[in-house]
Order: C-alpha cells, then structure tokens, then sequence
C-alpha cells in the first residue's frame, strides 16, 4: 500500500537536500511533559536543524481558555507564525524530538488555519541526529512574511459537538491516550477528577503508529491493519482525541496518510471532558 497523501511526510533525506531551497521553511516544535524534566526551549537553543525556528505550542495557544495549548484564534496564529517568518507560498517542515509530539500538532494547526502545504519530518530530530547531518545553535533571524489564516472548521470538534456525538454515533472516535489510562486504570497526568473514557470511543494508542526502533512511522499498510484491527472505516468521519489534544494530530496525521480525509481533533480532549461535570464517562 502506498501513501494516499505523501506530501505530508518528508523524509530526513528530502530535507537535507532541500534544507537551502527558498520557499523551504523549518520548524522546531518540541514539547513535553512536566513529568519529562526536559526542556524544549532550551534543547532548541543547544542544537536545532539549521535555520529552524522555535513553534511553542504552550505559547502559540488560545491562553484564556484555561485549557492547555488550545487552538488560539485565528488573528493570533496569523501574528505568531508571521513573526517566525511562516507565511503563504512557504513549504513547512515540523519536526519534534520527542516522537512527533508536537509536530503533529503543528501540521494539524497549520491545515486547520488553511495552510496545506506543510509537512511533518518523518523520525523528527533523532533520527537526525543519529544519520550525523548538521545541527546548529545559532538564532534564526526570521523576515516577517504575509500568513492569512483561513479557517477550516471541518478539522475541529467542542465538547458540545462530542457530547452529541456520544448519542448519535455520527462519527467514529479515537482516543490515542495509553490503554491503562484509556481504561481508567491510573491516573491522568494532569488533575481531573473523572478518569475512563468517552463513551464508544476506540482506544488507538499513538505510541503503537511508531517505530520505537527508528522513531519513524509506521508503513502504510501497518497503519492500515492497526486502523483496521480497531474497526475503524476510513471512509466515515472521524474525531481523534487524547488528554489534551497533543497526540491526537499523530493519529489524525496516521489516518491522512492512507486517505482517510474527513479527521478532525477534539482540541480540549480529556483535559476538558474529564473537568467538565456530568460528563458521561465508560471504563475498561
């Protein structure tokens, strides 16, 4: 099986011989968990691909919303990525060193904005690093560039729009958090008092679309079998979830990859369901 839509992924080959191309822009977008103890600021100012310049997704977020790094209104985007010297006409390449999340998340941010022409680097920083190409901790000097956001609102769910779902059963959904947590078995790793999962969801872990070995993605047709095996048809729509809407764009970038079009991401996940009382909530 090939891939329904290649643009989406480069691999760390098609970028070291692009890395000098005019219309090519690159993205550090590193992130963790405070329970991590890293931090991807500083890691971007140690060693970066050159030229990159530093996406913060804690930043470039809708800051009132008191959820963590939800999609921020389009104005604010629009100032943020210009500012970075992303703009209209540029070929983004996201990449992450910390298995795709938040790269992923970028590449989602980037499409719901209306910006297509944007793709994820397959195996993200490590793999760079380990096929020995260059690194530098120099600051990019970005030029101001013209980004008009166009927002597609089919790539993007609320809570409302999931709770109705939870009746109608309109629309497939995933949820990428680890199986123990999925189940209600441990606790989240921030405070919410409800632990399980959105009633009919299917549990799709986003470590298990990556190759642990590589820290590449997994080839079509095993992200195939691994949709297929969670019955999941590619041809209805579908709404990915996760704790707190992060890991989530890794499957939804997963099911781009072999066609499946009509994804969108639950932005406010669990860290918004499992706060909100009277939330309906299944375990196991």
């Amino acid at each position: 099986m090939s891939i329904a839509n290649p643009d989406a992924l480069v691999s760390t080959n098609w970028l070291a011989d692009h890395l000098s191309a005019p219309d090519v822009r690159v993205v550090d977008a590193s992130w963790f968990l405070p329970k991590q103890n890293r931090n991807a600021r500083e890691e971007y100012e140690a060693e970066h691909i050159p030229g990159a310049v530093f996406f913060d997704i804690d930043e470039i977020a809708d800051t009132d919303s008191g959820l963590p790094h939800m999609l921020p209104p389009p104005e604010k985007f629009s100032s943020k990525v210009r500012k970075l010297g992303l703009g209209n006409g540029n070929r983004i390449v996201v990449y992450d060193s910390n298995n795709y999340a938040a790269s992923a998340r970028v590449w989602w941010m980037f499409r719901t904005f209306g910006h297509t022409d944007i793709s994820v680097l397959d195996g993200g920083l490590p793999k760079w690093l380990r096929e020995g190409r260059p690194v530098e901790d120099l600051p990019p000097v970005p030029r101001t560039r013209h980004f008009v956001a166009r927002f597609n609102r089919l790539l993007l769910r609320d809570y409302d729009h999931v709770l109705a779902n939870v009746e109608s059963h309109h629309e497939q959904l995933i949820d990428a958090r680890p199986a123990p947590r999925f189940r209600g078995e441990i606790p989240e790793p921030r405070p919410c008092p409800l632990q399980g999962h959105i009633p009919g969801a299917v549990n799709i872990p986003s470590a298990e679309l990556i190759d642990e070995t590589t820290h590449t993605l997994l080839p079509p047709d095993a992200l195939r079998a691994r949709f297929d095996a969670a019955g999941i048809d590619l041809k209805r729509p579908t709404v990915v979830g996760c704790g707190s809407g992060v890991t989530a764009c890794i499957v939804a970038l997963g099911l781009h990859l072999i066609g499946a079009n009509e994804v969108a991401v639950y932005d406010g996940s669990w860290a918004e369901w499992g706060n909100r009382e009277g939330s309906p909530v299944a375990q196991g």
